[in-house]
């Protein structure tokens, strides 16, 4: 078989498995304390890989097919926090192709068994801000492809339509109360949701703001604060990684586009565990760290559309299952040992659901 063709076999076995899917669900999440705003979560957690990086991993191996980068037995490797790597390894081994993540060591065990499950092979590394370079070389050792989601996830996804989530979030949308939402909250990991979210936004000419929510270990917030100053070239960096797996980056990635997003918020860790716990008990189920993020952000902005007098709909992300954090979020040992007030957290969420204000988050843009 030719290079040509084994590409086209590759491709039509991706959109093989693209056919055989369902689109996510958009879900209603009350917020009593804010009469005349809808809140609904884009549930992602219900691809065949459990969470939102299920969409960028496809977009990723197309383009990387489309490009010429992968070869028959060619091996994957990618630069993951886990969730991505989960989803690649689902891909490669829909294509015959050796699989490698490169992750932190403080990687949750269930997501390291989720990638091997799926066939791939886990390379951990102590330091976070290693992953990427570690991934180069040994994808120059395998003579395979590194994917770096972290430079390609923006460009990768066509941002115009193609079932991508702002297209889908829309035409879910179209018959609820609000159809067009006043915000879209999400946070940023490579930065792609919200090139993706803020480019069809304004290509479809909606009023439709974008908020990122980054959690507190993170440097988007600080370059998008630079950027707005007019110092777009400050690329700030911080040693060790997010405690909100799969969002956060201790250096800025080439994917996050700080012109496609409206605003910002930096949430404090505590805060976002706290509201992933409320988010999990409205639904009856576990949902993972950076959902609770997210609607903090949810919170941030439905705060400003009170304080303006607006009504109207803001749809967020629930972006993965909370039972891949057993070990972690669910556990009140684990609590313990990161010194995080959980009480005094969970207090300030449920004030904040009930119309009250949230203190302790800094913000920027235009709210």
């Amino acid at each position: 078989m030719s290079q040509r063709d084994w590409v086209a076999a590759a491709i039509r076995k991706i959109e093989a498995d693209f056919n055989r899917s369902a689109d996510t669900h958009l879900i209603p999440l009350p917020l009593p304390g804010y009469p005349g705003i809808d809140v609904y979560l884009k549930d992602e957690s219900s691809h065949p890989t459990g969470s939102l990086k299920h969409r960028l991993a496809r977009s990723l191996f197309l383009y990387a097919l489309a490009n010429g980068w992968l070869r028959e037995g060619s091996t994957v490797v990618e630069a993951s926090s886990g969730s991505t790597a989960v989803s690649e390894a689902y891909f490669a081994r829909l294509l015959g192709l050796p699989f490698i993540a490169v992750i932190p060591a403080s990687t949750s065990p269930e997501k390291i068994a989720a990638i091997e499950f799926q066939g791939g092979r886990c390379h951990l590394v102590d330091s976070p801000c290693t992953i990427n370079e570690v991934s180069a070389q040994l994808a120059r050792e395998t003579g395979g492809h590194f994917m770096d989601q972290f430079t390609y996830a923006e460009r990768a996804t066509d941002w115009r339509a193609n079932n991508n989530i702002a297209e889908s979030i829309f035409k879910q949308m179209a018959e609820e109360p609000h159809p067009v939402p006043e915000w879209i909250v999400c946070g940023p990991g490579t930065g792609g949701t919200s090139a993706t979210l803020g480019r069809y936004v304004r290509y479809r000419r909606h009023a439709t703001r974008v908020l990122c929510a980054d959690p507190e270990v993170s440097v988007f917030y600080d370059y998008y604060l630079a950027a707005l100053a007019g110092q777009g070239d400050t690329e700030p960096a911080i040693q060790g990684g997010s405690r909100i797996e799969g969002i956060g980056r201790p250096r800025v990635e080439r994917s996050f586009i700080p012109s496609c997003v409206d605003a910002m918020v930096k949430v404090p860790d505590a805060l976002s565990l706290a509201a992933m716990r409320h988010v999990s008990a409205v639904l009856g189920r576990r949902v993972g760290g950076s959902t609770g993020t997210n609607f903090v952000g949810v919170l941030r902005v439905a705060q400003a559309m009170r304080e303006a007098g607006r009504s109207g709909s803001i749809v967020s992300i629930l972006c993965d299952s909370g039972e891949r954090y057993a070990h972690s979020y669910y556990d009140p040992a684990w609590y313990a040992r990161q010194g995080i007030d959980v009480e005094g957290a969970d207090r300030a969420i449920a004030d904040a659901v009930a119309g009250g204000t949230l203190e302790g988050l800094q913000a920027c843009g235009e709210l």
